[in-house]
């Protein structure tokens, strides 16, 4: 614990530590030592979060392939899919097994490269906003920063992942026969087709649907994590052994893709819809699909997204573990604060 004050006071032993370490220090310093790889908020510590959001997005997202082409294809042709299960009956009748496995390449790539940006920036902008609010302003608002950080990883990562999210989306939705089904001849042609917009004409629904699925995503979790070890758990994080810590994660992680899923499925359905037919906008996906056709396929998002998000988190920390980094405690009540509460109380 000593090791970690200089991240954020700690209330019972950080009075010595602020007085040899200056504010700043204290939010960037978490020194590489026998226990850590790596100092925190250090190039190295970046780098390395990154990998572990390649290895969390990219495993997970290629492993609920089956589901998300289902899921896909009940959002565009809900006259033919009816649901789930007649979706996995009618795509083994006309494609085979094999055929659940359609656009798993563009779905690894993009991923693995929406993962490097989503955590890698995630922890490099939380780092950085935390320097510009301060200690006490950090802990006020943490929810906040945690929001603003999320947001503003996600907008770099959905322009590394919209290239490979449109072949994807094309390659499932397609009726058979008409659109390659090989990310190799998949690419190609939709830029023969449609030229460079055809990789990011979706890209501003993208964002719709990624950058408040992805602030529901960190902040929910960061939060949860805090009330699970504040109201469940009957001892403190640091003297948890990291398999339950792990535990809280996947917890945590679940309920956390429960609510992304909710807030971010109009937008995913609009997503499918305008990879799906050419020339479509954003008002004429929105019209065309309707209120409640904006809302199909929800049961099976919400069982993919909280499945999901629970094993990106638990593989992300998991990492995080493995490589020996740094991982601090959610901010805590700097000295100073207490100082001027104890003084408005008096």
């Amino acid at each position: 614990m000593d090791r970690l004050c200089g991240l954020f006071a700690n209330p019972i032993k950080g009075i010595k530590a602020e007085e040899a370490i200056a504010p700043r220090a204290r939010v960037m310093a978490a020194a590489a030592t026998e226990e850590y790889s790596c100092e925190f908020g250090s190039p190295k510590y970046f780098a390395l979060c990154a990998v572990g959001g390649a290895l969390s997005c990219g495993i997970t997202h290629t492993a609920v392939t089956p589901l998300d082409l289902v899921k896909c294809r009940l959002q565009t042709d809900k006259a033919k899919y009816k649901n789930l299960g007649n979706g996995f009956k009618l795509t083994v009748a006309e494609q085979g097994m094999k055929g659940l496995a359609l656009g798993w390449a563009p779905t690894a790539i993009g991923y693995t490269a929406q993962g490097i940006c989503k955590f890698g920036f995630y922890e490099f902008f939380k780092n950085l906003y935390a320097g510009f609010l301060g200690e006490e302003n950090t802990y006020l608002y943490k929810t906040g920063l945690y929001l603003a950080a999320s947001a503003s990883a996600e907008f770099f990562a959905d322009i590394a992942l919209s290239p490979m999210e449109a072949c994807k989306v094309r390659m499932q939705t397609s009726a058979l026969g008409t659109f390659p089904t090989t990310l190799r001849l998949a690419a190609p042609k939709l830029y023969a087709e449609q030229g460079l917009n055809g990789f990011y004409k979706s890209l501003v629904p993208l964002w719709g649907r990624q950058i408040p699925y992805t602030m529901m995503k960190f902040a929910c979790f960061e939060r949860t994590v805090e009330a699970i070890y504040a109201n469940i758990v009957p001892k403190p994080r640091a003297e948890c052994s990291k398999g339950e810590q792990l535990v809280v994660t996947f917890a945590a992680g679940y309920i956390a893709g429960v609510f992304c899923a909710i807030v971010s499925h109009p937008a995913d359905t609009i997503v499918s819809y305008m990879n799906k037919v050419d020339g479509a906008t954003l008002g004429s996906a929105a019209k065309d699909l309707g209120f409640a056709g904006m809302w199909q396929g929800l049961g099976p998002r919400i069982i993919m997204i909280g499945t999901l998000t629970a094993l990106q988190w638990f593989i992300y920390d998991g990492v995080k573990v493995q490589l020996r980094l740094p991982r601090p405690l959610p901010p805590q009540m700097p000295e100073s604060l207490k100082a001027k509460l104890a003084l408005a109380q008096e």
